[in-house]
């Protein structure tokens, strides 16, 4: 017990630090006076990698010369912001994609005249439409979060996570008789979230129940209604990572007063960060996720100069996969890599 309470002060401990240990975060969103090209790859969808690809645009477009007008560059669409929003020259006006499942609708929805690819922190799933690659990013985890000095301990087995986000379990000391009676708040992020659609999978709920809250953009614990002593919040490691040890953060993507939890499976006491990174034994369990960029099969295939744009930023062999430069910004935003980087599973 004493060796759990260390590890989770010393993830607490993060989300206080204010040290920017990497590069500083980059502009949201095209940046202001910036609309991508008609050719330019341009994306939507999950929040939880939209900084990431924000600082990936940065640094890829970095690399092509100011002369050079005909390469496309990369722009990424934050998931929350002003809506409609404009993509790219010549575009129709679309609703802002708020996460994963609204990204990869507005992919299938629309042609690359207007989105390219969609963000997104979740794998395939049947309900998908078909045609569609998504294409491995890097490896991220999902943990719990609760509020730092509030009811909730400092650890929760995955079938007590199921139990409270059934309802079956709705007070701690259901849990454990020593702690208080208290009733607890279990949040979810919205409908679209990756996250939130991974996060129940991981701990069996097909669905939640009555007693379970929406709502909250996901891995904001600036939320007002998660400053609360019996909250319980599924939470994106990485980005955890990013906001903290990274420096990461702005007034509203931020961990506010939540703290990363650890999960108990099968008697092993798993804890999502060692040593400032995502925990490999963590990463390798049910809470453990490879994160994706969305494209279409048609064009991710094609020889066309499309084609050839997507696999030259994308692709196993493109500047995602192999630059040091991008390398760097996943560990910045408290990312792993993955050797899978840039497969692609076709739905």
């Amino acid at each position: 017990m004493r060796k759990t309470a260390a590890k989770l002060l010393t993830v607490a401990a993060l989300a206080t630090s204010v040290a920017t240990v990497f590069s500083g975060t980059a502009v949201a969103d095209p940046a202001a006076g910036v609309t991508p090209a008609a050719q330019d790859i341009v994306g939507v969808g999950s929040d939880t990698t939209q900084v990431l690809l924000n600082q990936f645009s940065a640094d890829y477009n970095a690399t092509l010369p100011g002369t050079d007008t005909t390469t496309p560059r990369l722009y990424s669409w934050d998931a929350t912001g002003s809506s409609p929003i404009t993509t790219k020259t010549g575009a129709t006006p679309i609703a802002r994609p708020n996460g994963s499942g609204a990204g990869i609708k507005a992919l299938v929805a629309n042609t690359s005249a207007t989105v390219d690819f969609a963000r997104s922190s979740r794998a395939p799933q049947p309900t998908d439409a078909h045609g569609l690659d998504f294409v491995a990013l890097a490896k991220d985890a999902v943990t719990w979060s609760a509020k730092s000095g509030g009811d909730a301990p400092a650890q929760l087995t995955a079938d007590q996570l199921a139990a409270i986000y059934n309802c079956t379990t709705t007070t701690w000391n259901q849990i454990d008789p020593s702690l208080p009676a208290n009733t607890i708040k279990p949040f979810l992020p919205q409908a679209d979230s990756g996250t939130r659609a991974f996060f129940l999978g991981a701990i069996g709920v097909a669905t939640p129940g009555s007693c379970v809250a929406s709502g909250p953009e996901e891995n904001e614990g600036t939320d007002s209604r998660l400053n609360d002593p019996d909250v319980v919040f599924p939470y994106s490691v990485a980005h955890f990572l990013g906001q903290t040890v990274g420096g990461h953060t702005t007034t509203t993507d931020a961990p506010g007063n939540l703290t990363l939890r650890n999960i108990v499976v099968n008697g092993t006491v798993l804890t999502p960060v060692t040593n400032n990174v995502i925990d490999t034994n963590f990463a390798n369990s049910q809470f453990g996720r490879v994160v994706y960029n969305v494209v279409r099969d048609a064009e991710w295939t094609a020889t066309d100069p499309h084609g050839q744009a997507l696999q030259a930023i994308f692709g196993s062999s493109g500047w995602i996969c192999t630059s040091t430069a991008a390398a760097n910004d996943l560990a910045s935003y408290g990312f792993l890599a993955t050797p899978a980087c840039g497969v692609a599973t076709l739905t």
